[in-house]
């Protein structure tokens, strides 16, 4: 797998901060473009099928130049990124990720 991926990465969040989540997950998604491998990316906040009572949902599509970006993202720069978030907001939300690839 060498061509170009999407690191899709689910979110919810307890409602009552979802205005800090989202500005902290606007600088988050700024320092991962800055890292290398990184071409771009979406955020989503997802409306169907909803999230449960009480959450708010969002989704981010990570553009990367391959399968090589992505294992030395996980490698290198995985654990420092997802410890920022849990040490801001602990327990009040929940991450989940996929890797897509075209189906060309």
């Amino acid at each position: 797998m060498n061509g170009a991926l999407v690191y899709e990465v689910n979110l919810e969040v307890d409602a009552g901060i979802a205005d800090a989540y989202r500005a902290w997950l606007r600088e988050h998604v700024a320092e991962m473009l800055s890292l290398p491998g990184f071409t771009g990316a979406e955020t989503f906040e997802l409306h169907d099928p909803p999230p449960p009572p009480g959450r708010i949902a969002f989704c981010v599509h990570y553009r990367m130049t391959g399968d090589d970006a992505l294992q030395a993202y996980l490698r290198d720069h995985a654990p420092r990124m997802r410890a920022d978030g849990a040490a801001r907001f602990g327990e009040r939300f929940s991450a989940s990720r996929r890797v897509l690839v075209a189906a060309d």
